[in-house]
């Protein structure tokens, strides 16, 4: 009598717990990477990235009014970035790089203005070469001057598992527009590695601890904490 044997579909599905978790957080930090690599090369290689909508094009398409933060100066204003950023900083700047674009008609703030968190515009100041192993970050004398130090970074959250808490994952100078995209570049964020857990939440995240530049991840990552507690 033949016996029966599991197909590879029920095979997978009941596969451990722990192993589909670790499966999962590996290809949704894959997918970020990929997303960022992506607009990284389309710029090295001069192939024209997407273009952003001016503020207010939804309504003049439409005839709709949206309400306008008043940070963000109204209608025509420049797009509004995550602070502290320089006045005029986001004019310019293209999709996939810098500190991203965040939509003055998001229902999400900017972050707010602090005085002992790094700011993005430090951050994100820098460039990039190419080399035989591909496209290699260019930090500044100020960066490189933060490696190894304790630090306090802020910004949005994407998790990297499906848990209320996260001891692993990213933060960013703006919000993610939706679940598979990336508002900025691999400069726009940080990888988070916590000492404790943190519950995941939509509102700004700010975490202090070792603080690291990355020459050349095998994600494309820039920088990296380490050994993160979540701060107030």
């Amino acid at each position: 009598m033949a016996t029966h044997q599991p197909s590879r579909l029920t095979t997978a599905f009941w596969q451990p717990a722990a192993r589909r978790a670790h499966a999962t957080r590996q290809a949704a930090v894959a997918f970020a990477l990929l997303c960022c690599a992506g607009a990284v090369l389309a710029q090295a290689s001069g192939q024209p990235l997407a273009t952003k909508p001016e503020p207010g094009a939804f309504e003049r398409a439409t005839g709709k009014t949206a309400a306008v933060p008043a940070a963000a100066g109204g209608a025509g204003a420049a797009p509004v970035l995550s602070s502290p950023l320089p006045a005029g900083a986001a004019a310019g700047i293209p999709s996939g790089t810098g500190a991203g674009y965040h939509n003055p008609n998001s229902p999400i703030a900017p972050l707010p203005q602090r005085n002992d968190v790094v700011p993005w515009s430090v951050l994100t100041d820098l460039t990039r070469k190419t080399t035989k192993d591909g496209i290699v970050p260019v930090f500044n004398e100020a960066q490189k001057g933060m490696d190894k130090t304790v630090q306090r970074i802020q910004g949005f959250m994407m998790p990297l598992d499906a848990k209320a808490t996260q001891t692993h994952f990213l933060l960013t100078s703006v919000p993610m527009t939706c679940s598979f995209c990336l508002p900025g570049g691999p400069e726009s964020m940080v990888e988070v590695k916590a000492k404790t857990p943190v519950r995941y939440s939509m509102e700004p995240v700010v975490v202090e601890g070792r603080f690291t530049v990355l020459t050349n991840d095998q994600y494309g990552l820039y920088y990296r904490v380490v050994d993160a507690v979540q701060v107030k």
